[in-house]
């Protein structure tokens, strides 16, 4: 395929068994792609830690390529825009989340996977949509030596 400034990308998460809706929207992504002499890229959504590993990820590949489709750039044959797996990406996000924590329009989260879950809990039995607003949210000052590393979550109030 040549470059046209048409780029578009599938980002299975390595999570688990191969998922045939994957091999959907890639196929449809790939066609896409191809009908406008552009660039299929594969990109790794690997940012669930707990769950994703190198097996389930090359068990996407292997399924991908088992399918004939073919992609421009991707971990396995690298490129121009890499790095392909989400979780190498953090160094280029990291002003981005800086800025808007700065801005307000983010926060530092130091709540636990229980902590989160009593809120989500909480919300469901209320009847009120899953948010994250930074007010029930166990958070710190920015000066504040951190006790765990937080996660960055974006306003939705």
């Amino acid at each position: 395929m040549t470059t046209s400034g048409v780029r578009v990308r599938i980002a299975p998460s390595p999570t688990g068994e191969p998922h045939v809706g994957t091999a959907y929207i890639a196929l449809f992504n790939y066609l896409f792609a191809k009908k406008h002499g552009g660039e299929f890229i594969l990109r790794i959504e690997d940012t669930d830690a707990t769950r994703s590993t190198a097996e389930f990820e090359q068990k996407v590949l292997d399924a991908l390529k088992w399918t004939g489709l073919t992609w421009s750039e991707g971990p396995d044959v690298g490129g121009p825009h890499g790095p392909y797996r989400q979780s190498e990406r953090k160094d280029i996000y990291r002003p981005f989340v800086e800025k808007m924590v700065e801005e307000g329009n983010a926060f530092r989260c130091f709540c636990t996977p229980a902590r989160l879950e009593q809120m989500r809990e909480a919300q469901r039995a209320a009847g009120k949509p899953r948010a994250m607003t930074g007010s029930a949210c166990i958070s710190r000052p920015k000066k504040s030596p951190p006790a765990s590393k937080p996660a960055s979550r974006m306003s939705c109030a």
